[in-house]
């Protein structure tokens, strides 16, 4: 049926352009003909030559066409509706430039500068709208969403903005790590947590990697992401935008979290920087994870079980059940036993807190 269609479309250009330029030809040639014979005789003349041309390309025409239509059917709708948009803005903005453009007596500039005009403004007009659409549906999502928080704001006896909570953004690496949930399962996170495409994207291909321990954390992520939706109180949105113009993927975390006003949630120390430096709002698993382990000060006595010997000679190192690592003095020949030591001192460090102590029964020896 395409093909029938372009071929009738051919024969057609082909007949009008036959029609309005070949009776001059026939009269430059001398043949003086009737000026129906010749306008019927251009027009068949010019269909025929027309679909011969174009005889051999007709499928590769078809075939494009084709390509075309596929590719407008799996574009996504805001891609379709923000990029065609743009394009409309374009070439309104060109029309209005080419007003006074085509009033210069220059042929050169009254004809050919407004096609220029009209195709280069057509063309940015329409990578304006594709590319940032996501900021203008992030614009018109949380317009809409404050215009709901007014309402409620309203109804509840005009709450505070600053109470409601923002949007928390979940990486990669925060939802691997597993910690997210048992924190929404104690109501420690309000508001709503968001699910990026890209990252869903990011761990699918993580749990799909041929590496034994990659596909393990991708799969832990994936279960972890489940018991978000359904097991734990907590509201869970997918957000299915994409910045296509940004490569990675915690460029795009830090672009959406700006769209969005919302709070990225990671532990990555690297993607933490990048948020404090771009002035985006940033959660640290690691970091409440350091504030809520037991405050310990020097003097104080605990039992502890030393497992290993340390960098420096004669030195022992045990760990708390929340991971920290306590260096014991003079601790290598306990190595394996358990023993009650004294903290000397403690360090804080960007890695996390360490303790230093050393044995009370030597403690006791001075």
């Amino acid at each position: 049926m395409l093909k029938r269609i372009v071929q009738l479309f051919i024969v057609i250009t082909g007949g009008t352009i036959g029609y309005l330029y070949l009776p001059e030809l026939f009269s430059t040639m001398g043949l003086d003909w009737p000026a129906l014979i010749q306008s019927v005789l251009g027009a068949v003349l010019g269909a025929l030559i027309l679909y011969l041309l174009m005889f051999w390309f007709i499928d590769y025409i078809v075939d494009f066409l084709r390509w075309v239509e596929d590719t407008l059917v799996r574009a996504p709708a805001a891609d379709l509706l923000f990029g065609s948009l743009g394009l409309i803005v374009g070439l309104i903005i060109a029309y209005l430039i080419n007003i006074p453009v085509q009033q210069f007596e220059i042929p050169v500039v009254n004809q050919v500068v407004p096609i220029i005009i009209t195709f280069f403004l057509g063309y940015f007009g329409f990578q304006v709208g594709f590319k940032r659409k996501d900021e203008f549906l992030g614009m018109v999502t949380r317009k809409e969403k404050r215009n709901d928080e007014s309402d409620q704001q309203t109804e509840a006896n005009s709450v505070d903005a600053s109470l409601i909570p923002k949007e928390k953004i979940l990486d990669t690496s925060v939802i691997i790590d597993g910690r997210i949930a048992d924190i929404c399962e104690t109501h420690f996170l309000e508001g709503t947590v968001v699910i990026p495409q890209f990252v869903l994207e990011e761990l699918q291909h993580i749990a799909d990697s041929s590496d034994g321990l990659k596909r393990n954390r991708g799969r832990r992520g994936l279960d972890i992401l489940n018991r978000l939706q359904k097991d734990l109180p907590v509201n869970v949105e997918i957000y299915e935008g994409d910045f296509e113009d940004i490569q990675e993927v915690d460029s795009k975390l830090v672009k959406l979290a700006k769209v969005m006003d919302g709070i990225v949630v990671t532990n990555d120390f690297n993607l933490n920087k990048v948020c404090e430096f771009q002035n985006v709002q940033v959660l640290n698993i690691n970091d409440l994870a350091n504030a809520v382990k037991p405050v310990v000060l020097p003097g104080e006595e605990m039992k502890i079980q030393v497992i290993k010997d340390g960098k420096e000679q004669n030195q022992g190192v045990a760990y708390l059940d929340d991971g920290t690592m306590i260096v014991v003095e003079e601790g290598k020949n306990y190595i394996g036993k358990s023993i009650d030591v004294v903290v000397t001192s403690v360090l804080q460090t960007s890695a996390g807190r360490m303790i230093f102590a050393k044995p009370k029964s030597l403690e006791k020896a001075l």
